[in-house]
């Protein structure tokens, strides 16, 4: 199985294909500013879960995030989750510097 990413920033959003179908596999949707990525929702088209493409989105998505100097946000589940599974991701993750409190 062959997994091609596209970035689409117009869009916001980055979306994997699979072998070269024309239909998207998975789709991430993020808000980018100067400092963070955002990666607010992701999708995964039922036919491909459990088959690589979700990973291979993410992976490319946090590569290229590091490549641009940003922070990722444990907005998104899905990113979050795979983060966390990655020792070599965590790195990335954004920690609020915020000394506000309730």
């Amino acid at each position: 199985m062959t997994v091609e990413v596209n970035n689409v920033p117009g869009a916001n959003r980055c979306g994997a294909r699979v072998d070269g179908e024309p239909r998207v596999a998975d789709v991430a949707e993020y808000i980018r500013t100067t400092e963070l990525v955002a990666f607010v929702h992701t999708e995964v088209a039922p036919e491909y879960e459990g088959r690589g493409a979700g990973s291979a989105l993410v992976r490319s998505a946090l590569d290229e995030a590091r490549a641009s100097g940003l922070l990722v946000p444990a907005t998104c589940s899905f990113f979050a989750g795979w983060i966390a599974r990655l020792p070599e991701y965590q790195d990335l993750l954004y920690q609020s510097r915020s000394k506000v409190s309730d």
